[in-house]
């Protein structure tokens, strides 16, 4: 039953909800109308399920460079429509994307628009839900109509209870942050709204569409928790992937009035490697922002941070000044860190480690008391560094914390075990933990080493890669011109340089041991560590043109995977040729091959093996590559058969194979079947 009065009350509670963000965090800071900063960000459809064994920044990094050849995207207000290749509608979109990339923001906008009569008009009502606030309800039972009710009290005062003749969206947010997670293998089957049951029991029957199968589902996640719902139950996979370069530009000169300012800010960043890619990520573009507007107050240009650590170092620094003004009175020339503010980050150092090492990005009561931190002391941080730890209040007040971006977690644990080992002697990573201070007597720039080591060790050998980004803070932390910059937090010790290089040293060794693909974020370490010597080395083979891949080095062949992989033309298009006609290299530049759009293998001599290789990559990142050039080599009947075989994927996307004797093999879009 359409009750007029409830949906207009509900279109006025979600105005009153969405119209206002403040950026970067919930609930503090300047409030902004969202359709004034909103950035239209590139959503495209397509994607797999399964989950991406790496860090969520390696996987920005890896498809960084994907934007160069145009991809079928939509607006967030046509998540719903269905595309042309498709006959049947769209009951289910599960949307995927790393943390900071806009997925809620997206939702928001879509509710936003709705409510405001600006689309989607033919929907009756719009159930936005948030993981968050369904976790506390976990021990409790309702029926899909009381959960209802109980987030949106619009439908009780109008007395609303059968939604089977209603077009009705659910809004799933942040699957990632279900606890625990959903198993649809050991569930019960439930039909009727009105029957009870777990939120979690609810959420699968809904999801399978034993409850209200008319309704529609849009389900964000990020791509770690991509595989909890079965791929039967979802009927379209779409990708959040943040700003194009024309939108990122468009990010800084909305929030920057200032139009030399402006440019200076966006030639900086494009200067900055590590920087420019991470600015693809909506989050990290505010990060910036704030760093950038308070330094360019009071240094050169030249002096603008260049690295992920200066730059978090520097966020830090801000935030710390901005409560001294804000709470304590003190001046913005006043140095930033008073016993307060060192003890405040001392304990949200604790809990971000604690937590990533679990894996966790929200935390409740529960969590911070394991860390020993005060629940009332956390209201005070959240209050006092907002901008970092936020706390955010469900339905009922219930409590939930978390950073303001999975990278300032990182910091954070990367600062809270460096200063751990700097101040007690203790390796929070090692499995072997001194039991008293002082530890066994060494040398200190033995310990050093070794404890930069065991990290190198520790991040490298996850499987998952959740450590990579960490690591890269750790190792930046070591370098004596940052540890300047936080001068009065940390205990200031003289790193001798050769500390470093013994660092530098190790990781190259690695790099020398290990795979191209394996060793891309040790080069980005490498970078945090300003030694850029492997890199150097391969640049100038290429500008002077005597690359001979011949004599490379296992180094070098990475060195050059990584130059390539920072490339958008030869991303575009990748000849393998131009390096080395032969399969070695095609095994060692594999990480370009799947992040390229077009690659050419003509006449590299590719045999079974190589095939082999290539089938792998396609087969564990393939919405990247659109056409393969395999002709005049010899992958024999068997090479053939394991590439072909994997056409019959769904999710792979590529237009054009071509091969030896048989021509291009096209694609139908959609179909993935030979004419």
């Amino acid at each position: 039953m359409l009750s007029p009065a409830c949906r207009y009350k509900l279109k006025c509670n979600l105005v009153k909800k969405y119209e206002c963000v403040s950026e970067g965090v919930t609930k503090a800071g300047n409030q902004t109308f969202l359709k004034q900063i909103y950035t239209e960000l590139c959503i495209t459809e397509g994607g797999a399920t399964e989950v991406i064994h790496e860090h969520e920044v390696t996987h920005i990094e890896a498809t960084s460079m994907k934007y160069t050849k145009p991809e079928i995207s939509f607006k967030c207000e046509d998540i719903f429509k269905t595309p042309p290749n498709r006959d049947q509608p769209i009951r289910t979109v599960l949307t995927k994307g790393v943390a900071g990339i806009g997925k809620t923001v997206s939702t928001q906008k879509f509710s936003l628009d709705w409510a405001e009569d600006k689309a989607n008009q033919d929907i009756h009502f719009i159930f936005p839900f948030t993981f968050r606030e369904l976790n506390v309800l976990k021990q409790k039972k309702f029926s899909l109509v009381e959960l209802v009710q109980h987030f949106f009290t619009e439908t009780t005062e109008a007395g609303i209870w059968i939604f089977e003749d209603l077009h009705v969206v659910f809004i799933l947010d942040g699957l990632d942050e279900c606890r625990p997670p959903l198993d649809f293998n050991n569930t019960q089957i439930l039909t009727d709204v009105t029957e009870s049951s777990s939120v979690d029991v609810l959420l699968m029957n809904l999801i399978r569409g034993n409850l209200l199968p008319s309704a529609r589902l849009w389900i964000t996640t990020r791509p770690a928790a991509a595989n909890q719902i079965p791929a039967q139950w979802v009927d379209m996979v779409t990708e959040v992937r943040g700003f194009t370069d024309p939108q990122k530009e468009e990010y800084f000169r909305k929030r920057f009035r200032n139009k030399k300012q402006t440019n200076t800010i966006i030639s900086h960043i494009q200067r900055s490697q590590s920087v420019h890619i991470m600015c693809h990520i909506p989050v990290f573009c505010w990060i910036t922002a704030t760093v950038l507007e308070n330094v360019l107050k009071t240094t050169d240009r030249r002096q603008l941070p260049k690295t992920l650590t200066e730059m978090y170092i520097h966020f830090l620094v801000v935030q710390a000044k901005l409560t001294n003004v804000k709470y304590d009175g003190r001046s913005e020339t006043d140095p930033p860190w008073s016993p307060e503010t060192r003890k405040m980050i001392e304990s949200l150092g604790k809990l971000a480690f604690e937590q990533l090492k679990k894996g966790n990005l929200i935390f409740y009561e529960s969590d911070l008391t394991e860390c020993g931190i005060d629940i009332s002391s956390a209201s005070v941080y959240s209050g006092v560094f907002t901008q970092v730890f936020i706390e955010e209040r469900g339905l009922y007040q219930d409590k939930m914390f978390c950073f303001v971006h999975l990278s300032v977690q990182e910091f954070l644990a990367a600062l809270h075990v460096h200063q751990t080992f700097t101040n007690t002697g203790v390796n929070l990573l090692s499995e072997e933990q001194t039991t008293s201070w002082p530890p066994v007597v060494i040398r200190k720039e033995t310990k050093l080493s070794h404890f930069y080591q065991t990290a190198v060790d520790k991040a490298f050998k996850s499987p998952s890669g959740h450590l990579d980004l960490f690591l890269r803070f750790l190792l930046g932390l070591s370098l004596q011109t940052n540890q300047n910059l936080l001068q009065g937090l940390l205990i200031q010790r003289r790193n001798k340089s050769k500390t470093n290089q013994k660092t530098a040293k190790y990781v190259k060794q690695i790099i020398r041991d290990n795979s191209s693909e394996r060793s891309i974020n040790l080069f980005h370490c490498l970078n945090e560590l300003k030694d850029h010597s492997l890199e150097e080395e391969i640049q100038q083979y290429l500008r002077s043109g005597s690359l001979s891949t011949d004599e490379l080095s296992p180094a070098q062949w990475s060195a050059l995977a990584f130059i390539l992989l920072s490339s958008e033309k030869d991303l575009e298009l990748f000849d393998l040729k131009k390096y080395s006609a032969s399969e070695e290299a095609l095994l060692k530049l594999v990480p370009v091959i799947k992040a390229s759009n077009k690659t050419v293998l003509s006449g590299c001599l590719i045999t079974e093996e190589g095939c082999a290789s290539l089938a792998d990559a396609l087969s564990s990142n393939p919405t990247h590559l659109r056409e393969l050039d395999l002709s005049y080599n010899h992958p024999g009947e068997s090479g053939i058969r394991l590439l072909s075989s994997g056409l019959e994927n769904p999710q792979w996307t590529l237009d054009t194979f071509n091969f030896n004797n048989c021509g291009k093999l096209r694609l139908k879009p959609g179909v993935r079947k030979c004419e």
